[in-house]
């Protein structure tokens, strides 16, 4: 549109003027005051018009032409030279200097009236942490990082301050490094600057102190003074009183007023008692943070408490589900323990609800990923906003309720994702799943990883030590755990044996522990006579060989077919038959291929059903022939379930399992993890299974997360478990430990790895030591309760006597240390001559010993009698004793309250020598002397034990102890130095090196101890006791220190060991900064040194990308093959250097000390699959792949979904070392992978 231009105006004009408003065409006339000055502008626009579109070609002239990111890589002097010549560009050299702006200090604040909100006045506010970020803070005050890294992080990030993890204590604060000194505020501060010992001297030296006259009248007004404070203190309390009244809340009604009033009140006596409490006494350290729930009695006021529930249930809730609600609404965290199918689903829905409710998120954790894709199907049902993330899925990552594997939360964690500041629950589902050896430290490093404003839902299966484990977490997380356990099952089960086999024998079913979980042992007995009477003339007279349990494929079949017709009649299907073998599983199908359990609709179901979800897949495919099998055998409504077969069968399967039409399902234990899939029958062909390393026995857990799978809710009043016996009845005591045994109680599985180190490494503020001691394995570690101690026993030390130092005291603690090495050293010895048959046999009726206990200082003894316990011995011994001795004074105790008692001499009574008869243990007999006595044991005994009774107390000894007793005294006085001893090496012929060191070393310290001082000294017995009591104190004191450093973890060799594996492979420099090789290893999950190795020494870089995917399927592929596979001769190079490098990493980590073997190590790596997967990227079809191997398909197809991951992670690792060649081979790898049945999406998530 063209400018209208006025002409200028005359002296006669109106000073008018058009002004142009904004950019629509609309124009307004002005006027101006006074004709002198200027007009206004013409347009509110600041440059007039905007021009109306953009140059196209000028565009693109700057876009492809100017922009030197569109210079090619290669030939670039030739490229420059035209890009020079067609570009105009002007040279910037300030752009060089550019550097982002320093973040701004303060921020306007709003004031407005409070009563009408009026806007009064703007004021300038200082902001804290200004200069946070994710690069490096741990808090979540920290500015958010970029879009594309909200949802993963980064792993430059630093994650966010787990809960818990204490910030730097007060002590830590006070304890200064050499350089830091206190700084005196108080005193001469503006004097004496820091580190100055003088300073200056501002005082007017001239200047003379008067001193104050003292007279009435100045008393009087200082009195006067005193006075006016206290009124002035009076005064201000009752302002500040009135300040309170007139702060009373506004609210609608009285009654508002005085609850809030009561809470108030009640707060503030709180607030009071806390602190004194907090004075008294400090309450953390008898915290119990594992809290359980009564579930026993009905909770009443559930609605009232609970007006309007988040969300609301068709049906009505379980006491224990009404608890956990009831915490949720509180925002505590909980641990629900309970069976299978008990409705633990119902807490988590509820957390999914609230956290909608509050605006904030969700995530919900399992450990297996098939279960990740059926809740989001059944989450996506109920509440719409909620997202997938698995490793190869991610559907809605923006949703309020995430469902991810347990894996991607902990690297969420680690690279500071930024949905963990949304978050408000974390569901822990299968917690039991910890117990994993291979991955349940995930679950730990994830609960320790946690900030402390998530709450945490632990849904568990039900197991013995909730309480222990609830304990950890909210000892770690300083936050109480509610813990609500149920042993109730909805639908309770019977358990039956059945030893039918054809259509005679096919009722032939005995109960054997009833719903109310009474064993029942008829039931048990008439299931052995039912097979007794089947068995042979032979063997019943004879006995079988042995109950053998392995049967043939017909037998098998024979004992199939009958009970599952003998179901059928009842109208027991549907039914679970675990099976603890694929192949078994696939026989035991294949041998029902008689057998027809669906009818003619049912068919036409499962057809239409099958095709349907089969219409994803390419028509190659649908041709294979485990689909063509599986497709026959569930239109007669029989199936199999187990890792080898396709994800996408098994999710058919599933699905037309959960709708009634597959009747029989052969299954291997996965199927009863998790997965809410009841049946009306579960079998179990076996109770016995090889678990990776043995045959053995169900445990009890696992055959109650089987059984659990019986009876289904609201359709069965009792769900059926039936044991087959095929070859003979199992073990009576079998049965009964695997049916009503302990579950299995959860144990640590925390393992240090290279991931976990260097993640926590590249933080400054997180230590390794921090993340083991909170693992569960430490739990063990009260330091509450030890720091407790050692502050009193400090407290101790502190008013204890300094032990004495001058004159002849010099040596006393010497002297101590030399008595303790000496009793120490002797009992050992006594202890290795006591545990050897020549010393047992020494120690025989009528041999002479030493006695030294509290009550016997160095007294002769002769043995009377020796107990034939060989666990705890004693010695029965007449000793001598003075005269009013006789009695026991307590149990033993301690003999080395002074240090006489290391005299060889030997004790000689003062008075008339009496005698005692007493039991020793072992510990009492401190030498065996050469010498023996002939004693008449029992008449000695006898003797003694009559005149302990009142009216033989003044009778005589009897000849027997008078002769044996006089022996002794003379014996004493005749060596009153100590009588000769059996040597343990010379006599007792004990020739160990440490038998033989201690002799040397106790001859040694006693020849010391005769040259100390202190023993002249005439209050040495006084000063000894001091120092015994101190260093006692001192001893438990370091003992406690020990225990609370980390020093006493468990893992810490293991941890250091593998620090210098991580330093020889310079991962990490001396001092622990992470390298560029670190940096790249925390990219990588599993495997990681091998890969980066890999990825630094340039293997994987002049493969092609089927080969790199070939090769790197050794890291996800597990199992053992029989079937070789053919490759290229390049792949074979590579697959050797491969090894080499492993062999390499391997005994690396073997020479700094680690267990694991260089052949273990390199034994991991299984090159089962490389042809395979090479033929899969060159796009060969499914069908064709499936006959190269033995693997079973479900295997292949898993391993190479996990390699598809690994990929990624490489593809990532590449872009960090700045390879972007080999990034994008990856990349292509991976989209030659990623094709047909192997990457079909789940039917779950469609």
């Amino acid at each position: 549109m063209d400018r209208i231009t006025v002409p200028p105006a005359g002296p006669m004009d109106l000073p008018l003027s058009l002004l142009e408003m904004g950019c629509s065409g609309r124009f307004e006339i002005i006027t101006h005051p006074s004709p002198g000055l200027p007009f206004p502008p013409q347009t509110t626009l600041p440059n007039g018009l905007p021009p109306t579109c953009l140059s196209l070609e000028a565009e693109v002239k700057k876009q492809f032409l100017q922009d030197p990111a569109w210079l090619p890589l290669h030939d670039t002097d030739f490229a420059f030279q035209r890009f020079l010549k067609v570009t105009e560009r002007n040279t910037d050299v300030d752009s060089l200097l550019n550097c982002t702006q320093a973040p701004l200090h303060s921020g306007l604040s709003v004031v407005r009236d409070p009563t009408t909100g009026m806007l009064l006045d703007f004021t300038e506010v200082l902001l804290e942490n200004t200069g946070l970020s994710a690069k490096n803070s741990l808090s979540l005050q920290r500015k958010p990082g970029p879009p594309s890294e909200s949802l993963r992080g980064s792993n430059t990030n630093y994650p966010f301050l787990p809960g818990g993890m204490e910030e730097l204590t007060l002590d830590q604060i006070k304890n200064k490094s050499e350089l830091e000194q206190e700084i005196d505020f108080e005193n001469d501060l503006l004097r004496i600057p820091p580190g100055f010992k003088a300073g200056m001297d501002f005082t007017d030296k001239e200047a003379k102190i008067a001193k104050p006259e003292v007279n009435l009248m100045s008393l009087l007004s200082a009195s006067d003074d005193i006075t006016d404070l206290v009124a002035d203190v009076e005064e201000k309390v009752k302002g500040q009183e009135q300040k309170e009244a007139a702060k009373l809340p506004r609210t609608n009604s009285l009654e508002d007023l005085g609850i809030q009033a009561a809470v108030s009140s009640s707060s503030h006596s709180n607030k009071g008692k806390d602190v004194n409490s907090k004075q008294s006494e400090k309450p953390e350290y008898n915290k119990k943070w594992a809290i359980p729930v009564d579930i026993s009695s009905p909770c009443e006021d559930f609605y009232k408490r609970i007006p309007h529930p988040a969300f609301k249930w068709p049906f009505e809730l379980d006491v224990f589900q009404k608890q956990a609600v009831l915490r949720l609404e509180a925002h505590e965290s909980v641990f629900v323990a309970a069976h299978t199918s008990a409705g633990k689903t119902v807490v988590a829905e509820y957390a999914i609800a609230l956290s909608q409710k509050h605006m904030t998120r969700t995530i919900y954790t399992s450990p297996i990923k098939a279960l990740s894709n059926q809740k989001f199907r059944d989450f996506k049902a109920t509440f719409g906003d909620v997202g997938l993330l698995t490793g190869d899925v991610q559907i809605s990552p923006e949703s309020s309720c995430l469902i991810m594997t347990t894996e991607i939360l902990r690297s969420m964690l680690y690279n500071g994702s930024e949905v963990i500041r949304d978050l408000e629950w974390v569901i822990f589902d299968e917690v039991h799943y910890i117990n994993d050896a291979e991955r349940g430290v995930v679950w730990e490093e994830v609960l320790i990883m946690l900030p402390d404003h998530i709450s945490i839902i632990l849904l568990s299966a039900t197991v013995p030590n909730a309480l222990e484990f609830s304990e950890w977490i909210g000892r770690i997380k300083k936050r109480h755990i509610y813990v609500i356990s149920t042993l109730k099952r909805p639908v309770p089960l019977e358990h039956y044996l059945y030893t039918g086999n054809n259509t005679k024998t096919q009722k032939e079913m005995f109960l054997l522990m009833d719903a109310a979980g009474n064993f029942l042992t008829k039931g048990y007995y008439a299931a052995v006579d039912a097979k007794k009477e089947r068995t042979s003339k032979y063997a019943q007279s004879f006995g079988t060989k042995s109950t053998n349990q392995n049967t043939t494929a017909s037998q098998d079949r024979s004992v199939w077919l009958t009970l599952l017709h003998f179901l059928s009649q009842r109208q027991q299907t549907p039914v679970v038959a675990f099976t603890f073998s694929r192949t078994r599983c696939d026989n035991n199908a294949h041998s029902l291929e008689s057998m027809d359990l669906t009818t003619s609709i049912e068919k036409a179901e499962i057809h239409s059903f099958f095709q349907k979800s089969l219409s994803r897949l390419r028509g190659g495919d649908r041709q294979l022939p485990q689909i063509v099998l599986m497709r026959d055998q569930l239109k007669r409504g029989v199936a199999v379930h187990h890792s080898g077969i396709l994800p996408i069968l098994k999710e058919v399967i599933e699905m037309l399992f959960s709708r009634g039409l597959v009747k029989v399902l052969f299954a291997t234990e996965t199927f009863a993890m998790g997965v809410n899939m009841p049946a009306r029958t579960v079998v179990f062909d076996n109770i016995r299974k090889h678990d990776g390393t043995s045959n053995r026995n169900l445990l009890p857990g696992e055959y109650i997360q089987m059984a659990g799978r019986a009876g289904r809710r609201g359709l069965d009043a009792t769900g059926t478990v039936i044991i087959l016996c095929k070859g003979g009845v199992h073990e009576m005591s079998d049965l009964h430990v695997m049916m009503l045994g302990k579950p299995t109680t959860l144990h640590s599985q925390f393992r240090l790895t290279y991931t976990m180190i260097l993640n926590l490494l590249r933080v400054e503020a997180l230590h390794v030591t921090d993340m083991m001691k909170r693992s569960f394995s430490e739990n063990h570690r009260d330091t509450q309760a030890h720091e407790k101690r050692i502050t009193q026993l400090k407290k101790t030390m502190a008013t204890l006597p300094p032990p004495a130092n001058e004159g002849q005291l010099s040596d006393v603690l010497p002297y101590y240390l030399t008595v303790t090495e000496l009793q120490t050293t002797k009992d050992i010895l006594q202890h290795a001559i006591l545990e050897s048959v020549s010393g047992l046999k020494a120690l025989s009726v009528g041999r002479v010993v030493v006695v030294n206990n509290k009550q016997h200082p160095n007294a002769l003894g002769v043995i009377l009698q020796v107990s034939n316990d060989a666990v705890n011995r004693t010695f029965t011994a007449l000793i001598i004793c003075e005269k009013g001795n006789e009695e026991m004074e307590g149990n033993g105790g301690d003999s080395r309250a002074f240090p006489h008692h290391f005299d060889t001499a030997l004790f000689i009574p003062e008075g008339p020598c009496s005698h005692t008869v007493q039991k020793l243990n072992p510990q009492d007999i401190t030498a065996i002397t050469v010498k023996t006595l002939k004693v008449i044991p029992d008449r000695i005994i006898d003797n003694y034990h009559k005149r302990q009774q009142p009216r033989f107390r003044s009778e005589p000894p009897g000849q027997a102890i008078s002769t044996a007793s006089q022996e002794l005294l003379r014996m004493a006085e005749a060596n009153p130095g100590g009588v000769a001893t059996l040597h343990p090496v010379n006599d007792l012929q004990l020739k160990s090196v440490d038998v033989v060191e201690a002799s040397l070393r106790i001859r040694a310290l006693q020849d010391s101890l005769k040259d100390f001082n202190c023993i002249h000294s005439p209050t040495f017995a006084e000063q000894y006791a001091q120092v015994k009591e101190r260093m006692s104190v001192q001893e438990e004191l370091d003992k406690l220190l020990f225990l609370v450093s980390d020093q006493s973890l468990s893992l810490l060799p293991e941890y250091h060991q593998r620090i210098k594996v991580l330093q020889s492979l310079q991962y990490i420099d001396s001092s622990g900064a992470v390298q560029l090789k670190g940096r790249v290893a925390c990219q990588i999950s599993s495997h990681e040194l091998l890969l980066t190795e890999l990825l630094f020494e340039n293997v994987l870089s002049p493969l092609a990308p089927e080969e790199s995917a070939a090769l790197l399927s050794c890291l996800v592929f597990t199992q053992n093959t029989q079937v070789k596979p053919h490759v290229s001769n390049n792949l074979k190079e590579v697959t050797d250097r491969v090894l080499s490098v492993a062999k390499r990493i391997g005994e690396l980590q073997r020479d700094c000390g680690l267990s694991q073997t260089a052949e273990e190590f390199v034994g991991q790596f299984k090159f089962g699959l490389t042809e395979v997967v090479y033929c899969w990227a060159r796009g060969m079809p499914f069908a064709e792949i499936a006959q190269l191997t033995d693997v079973q398909e479900g295997t292949v197809v898993r391993c190479i979904q996990r390699l598809d991951e690994v990929l990624k992670e490489v593809r990532q690792a590449a872009r960090i070392v700045g390879d972007s060649v080999l990034g994008s081979k990856m990349e292509k790898a991976s989209l030659a992978i990623r094709r047909d049945i192997v990457f079909t999406a789940s039917l779950y998530t469609h």
